[in-house]
């Protein structure tokens, strides 16, 4: 029960609490009228804050912001020159290729085929203009059924379905080409003739990744290879069969122009498990052999050589080649007794096709170094070498039944594997570790990329081209069957082309100061990792940008790894090419000061914009 003194209390303390309150309501409305007369500037942006985030969706998807915290923005005094825009070339140079264009190919010697070797316009000739599309050009048939058709209007070419009818080449179809797998020596098709191959060589195995097609013609064998996950390097030279080159970039092969000349074929040594000529009309017993001793240098020990076409079978074919029969006869055996000397031991000869294999060491092979060793000391350095009729020497080993060089393991395994170069030290500055870690570091990267581009892994991105290769880090972290990556290793860069080959990919030396040896709209996707900033002081970037424009396809996607004030430069320069682009920050964050840079081809074809058509400069 209460008491008399406590209910007295509280009749007096309630009038108290009464004043409190009404003293502390009063309180607040002044600091309220405060507040309105604009003084409360941080609790008015508070409440801003406060209502924009109201629904508590603070970063809704449609607003996220990808865009780099460093992105350029053209002042509008700026003492810079405003961005140059650069118009289209004319119809003429739909198909240009600068460093093979006919005119100046003429004026070079025929001998030896110098030719059809890479001849590039000085500074002062070169073309520095958009290369247009033809009219009607379409987005190539997506992988694999690019391997079977193409679109006229993309190659428009048909002498090669007259030439090679027979043969099972190329068919004209409405306004498709349609490729049946044949080839000269395979007109029944290219996966009946692999087969055969596949009775003597171990394609089935894995030990066999790499292979290079000499005088491709539209690549049919290569095309084939893909589904056995064997990758094919094709070249040929651009001549009167033309555009085969092209057509096996267009069905989605990898292939260069290119040519047996003067000057070392631009591979590492010890880089294919297999090479293959299939009527490629190469003079194999001529110069000395130095043909076939440059096939050796560039095959892996134990690697296989396959001839097909002239001069075997030559009891049957001779009167068909309009030959006598001693000098067939005495070709077969200059080839014979040059592969011999190469020791190389015959596996195979049946009809038409030969299969030499290459021994995995020399230690049982005193035949070759009866003939002249080649000196250098770097048998990877062939960037416009001239070639000589000498034989590489394998590298030492202890025993006989080691592997020059080191054995690879089998692919898919050899993919991240420690390749021997990297394990014997023979990459300046690469360690395990370090080769180890660069691995995780393309993963990370490449992860990153499909966020961005979200159909990067997909047959929608499969011609595709690393222009900086480096170890073979982003083709490693890509790989898979919808696609194949050029692994290009810049001839000033630090020469690690042999490692990605080891890795079972591919690729070829290049220097972007000069026009690449391909044709325009072959590539869907081009990458770089440091590129501009390795060609900083070598050569201008517009070159450089101008050639990525010629080889990429439209609505094609280029992404660019590099400094922010570098890619700044790019990305000026890029919007005078008409590309979209949009500068990323580095997967770590806003603060790393390397970028990513992301930018797609506009569609043009020849006819759009013919009021900005630039002639011959």
């Amino acid at each position: 029960m209460a008491s008399k003194y406590h209910a007295s209390s509280n009749r007096t303390r309630r009038p108290i609490s009464i004043l409190i309150v009404i003293g502390l309501c009063c309180f607040f409305y002044l600091i309220g009228v405060w507040q309105k007369s604009g003084s409360g500037k941080g609790d008015k942006l508070a409440l801003a804050v406060t209502e924009q985030t109201a629904d508590c969706n603070i970063f809704p998807p449609s607003t996220l912001d990808f865009e780099s915290h460093h992105n350029y923005v053209e002042m509008i005094e700026s003492s810079e020159p405003k961005t140059k825009v650069y118009k289209s070339c004319d119809a003429k140079y739909t198909d240009y290729t600068p460093c093979q264009e006919q005119d100046r190919a003429m004026t070079f010697p025929r001998e030896n085929m110098i030719y059809r070797e890479r001849h590039c316009p000085p500074d002062d000739e070169k073309l520095r203009c958009l290369i247009l599309a033809p009219k009607g050009y379409t987005t190539p048939f997506p992988w694999p059924k690019s391997r079977d058709y193409a679109y006229y209007a993309n190659v428009p070419y048909k002498h090669l379905t007259v030439e090679k009818a027979v043969q099972n080449w190329v068919q004209f179809q409405g306004n498709v080409f349609k490729f049946p797998g044949g080839g000269t020596m395979f007109p029944k098709g290219a996966d009946a003739y692999i087969d055969e191959l596949a009775s003597v060589i171990p394609i089935k195995s894995g030990m066999i990744r790499t292979a290079l097609d000499t005088g491709c013609g539209v690549a049919s064998w290569g095309a084939y290879l893909l589904k056995r996950n064997i990758l094919a390097m094709s070249f040929a030279p651009k001549d009167n069969h033309e555009a085969q080159v092209q057509f096996a970039l267009e069905r989605g092969v990898p292939a260069v122009i290119g040519v047996f000349g003067s000057i070392h074929l631009p591979y590492p040594s010890r880089a294919f498990d297999m090479s293959h000529c299939s009527r490629c009309l190469i003079p194999w017993a001529s110069n000395e052999g130095m043909y076939m001793m440059e096939v050796d240098r560039v095959l892996r020990p134990g690697g296989y050589w396959i001839l097909s076409g002239p001069p075997l079978n030559w009891k049957i074919y001779h009167k068909v080649w309009n030959r006598t029969i001693a000098d067939v006869k005495a070709e077969q055996k200059r080839i014979e007794d040059f592969a011999e000397l190469l020791c190389w031991e015959k596996k195979y000869e049946k009809g038409d096709v030969a299969i030499w294999r290459k021994k995995i060491n020399g230690k049982s092979c005193s035949r070759r170094k009866s003939t002249k060793i080649c000196q250098t000391k770097d048998t990877d350095n062939v960037w416009y070498k001239k070639m000589d009729a000498c034989i590489t020497p394998y590298p030492d080993v202890q025993s006989s039944d080691v592997v020059a060089g080191g054995e690879l393991k089998k692919f898919p395994a050899r993919l991240f594997a420690v390749p021997p170069r990297v394990a014997n030290e023979m990459v300046p500055g690469v360690t395990i570790e370090s080769y180890q870690e660069d691995n995780k570091l393309w993963k990370k990267h490449v992860a990153s990329y499909k966020r961005i581009v979200s159909l990067l892994g997909t047959t929608r991105y499969h011609n595709i081209m690393d222009m900086n290769a480096g170890l073979g880090g982003f083709a490693a972290a890509l790989d898979s069957p919808k696609l194949w990556v050029m692994n290009v290793v810049p001839t000033i860069a630090e020469n690690t082309l042999g490692v990605v080959y080891e890795r079972g990919l591919i690729g070829i030396y290049h220097d972007w100061c000069e026009g690449f040896s391909t044709y325009p709209r072959t590539y869907d996707l081009l990458h770089a990792n440091r590129l501009f900033t390795l060609y900083q002081d070598k050569c201008e970037f517009e070159d450089i940008l101008l050639e990525m424009d010629r080889v990429l396809r439209p609505e094609g996607s280029v992404i660019l790894r590099d400094g922010v004030e570098v890619l700044n430069k790019v990305r000026k320069i890029a919007a005078g090419l008409r590309w979209e682009t949009k500068l990323v920050d580095h997967e770590d964050g806003p603060l790393v000061p390397e970028k990513i840079f992301i930018a797609v081809k506009q569609y043009h074809v020849e006819g759009d914009d013919d009021q900005n058509t630039q002639n011959d400069e």
